[in-house]
């Protein structure tokens, strides 16, 4: 697919505009579906040694913070191998922390109160600890919230994660990152670091116009945190995952609990929220998953609007570039507003199951009617009432005349039925609550 020549107008506008206001020496944008990038472009210099250069796809930029998403994935991966839990804390899982009551999931949605550095000046003197020196001086620093208080955004308590991916591989986090994502993906062009190809950083003096160049720092320990350079093509691979992981990656029902809201970073207004590992940012109805990054000379985006199957990745050669997350959100609406991915095609189903002919129609529970189908094979609810974009409740069976809600209303309830002596359905309880082929009120009996 193509996008048509206003659609990409539109969007080069929204970079350059973007680039002028931020004055940003290098920008490479695109725009993410299926796995690959639908457009693309580059403004300004990847190096202003070859000014007539601008960043392409294939330009590594520090993507800093970007690096946790990775590492919040290889712990859901070590979850569902079952080598540790999200209660589990950090003291069982790192023997040498002495401070109780850390759990991981407060770790990865960054409720555990931790301050938000290792011990010391790091971003000042710019030397950061190893990896001995990360876990012995965790013991010193403040537990500044208590858990679950309010977010606050803590790359120590990241590093330490990645720590946790370490011992339980028992190799360094850099190596199960490649083993884990980056070569079952074929990220190749994603590394600890410059490795190749890539985009000068800088940073651009707030009353003058002559870009002063950023080197790139060594974080050691904290790399799990903010260590990874990547490129706009291999995001575009990384956002495919976060749309639709493959399930020998790891699973589409642990990528969709990474999604849920954990806690609300903007409190004000609603419009921010973390979940494991993932920023939710929402955009009028859309809800758009991802991350954002800042390194000396960096600032980076990558958002997926999971539904929609569309994202937008933007990388910038600037330490100070603006709201970065609403650059990529705005290229991200245009395209899903003017040029929408396709839905699949209707498929009709090819059996109704002979336990689930006499449950189709309409059951009524609380005085409200519940419309039961049979789509695919598999028994649905849906109330006449519920919006277009709420999903309906799927069941699946657990043993005869007992299903457990997987999705939409009542998820994880059981849904039991109750028969007469001629096998024909008389009432349900859905969640305990009494479903009937006809309104009746509390207390009353079918």
């Amino acid at each position: 697919m193509t996008l048509r020549d206003d659609t990409s107008r539109r969007l080069h506008r929204i970079v350059l505009d973007r680039q002028r206001d931020g004055r940003i020496p290098g920008v490479f944008a695109g725009v993410l579906r299926d796995g690959g990038l639908l457009w693309q472009d580059g403004v300004g210099s990847a190096s202003l040694d070859d000014p007539g250069t601008p960043p392409d796809e294939d330009h590594q930029f520090l993507i800093a913070s970007n690096t946790k998403t990775f590492t919040a994935a290889m712990v859901m991966q070590l979850r569902d191998e079952g080598r540790l839990s999200l209660d589990d804390t950090l003291d069982v899982l790192v023997p040498e922390v002495a401070r109780p009551g850390l759990t991981i999931r407060q770790c990865l949605s960054h409720v555990s109160g931790m301050q938000r550095e290792p011990l010391g000046d790091v971003w000042e003197e710019l030397v950061f600890p190893d990896r001995a020196q990360l876990v012995e001086e965790f013991n010193q620093v403040e537990r500044v919230h208590p858990p679950h208080r309010l977010w606050h955004y803590s790359n120590l308590a990241y590093s330490m994660l990645g720590e946790v991916v370490a011992r339980l591989d028992a190799r360094e986090w850099a190596e199960s990152l490649r083993v884990r994502l980056l070569e079952p993906l074929e990220m190749r062009r994603t590394t600890v670091g410059f490795d190749g190809r890539h985009a000068d950083g800088y940073f651009v003096p707030p009353y003058t116009d002559v870009p002063v160049h950023q080197p790139a720092n060594d974080l050691r320990a904290m790399d799990p945190c903010g260590g990874l350079a990547s490129t706009g093509a291999d995001l575009a691979k990384w956002s495919a995952f976060v749309a639709d992981p493959p399930p020998e990656v790891l699973s589409p029902d642990t990528l969709e609990e990474m999604c849920q809201p954990q806690i609300m970073i903007d409190r004000e207004r609603w419009t921010a929220a973390m979940g494991l590992g993932f920023f939710l940012h929402r955009s009028g109805t859309r809800t758009y998953v991802g991350h954002t990054g800042g390194m000396p000379g960096h600032i980076t985006a990558l958002f997926t609007d999971r539904e929609a199957r569309t994202g937008a990745v933007v990388l910038t050669s600037s330490g100070t570039t603006p709201d970065i997350t609403g650059f990529a959100l705005a290229l991200a609406d245009h395209v899903t507003d003017q040029e929408p991915a396709l839905p699949e095609p209707w498929r009709p189903g090819t059996s109704v199951p002979d336990e689930l002919r006499d449950l189709v129609g309409v059951w009524w529970t609380e005085g409200s009617p519940f419309e039961f189908s049979v789509r695919q094979g598999r028994l649905e609810a849906r109330a006449p009432s519920l919006p277009r974009h709420k999903p309906s409740s799927r069941f699946e069976q657990l043993e005869p005349d007992v299903f457990r809600t997987v999705a939409g209303r009542e998820e994880g309830e059981l849904l039991r039925v109750t028969r007469d002596a001629d096998g024909v359905p008389t009432k349900l309880s859905w969640a305990t609550y009494l479903c009937t082929r006809a309104p009746l009120a509390f207390g009353e009996r079918p």
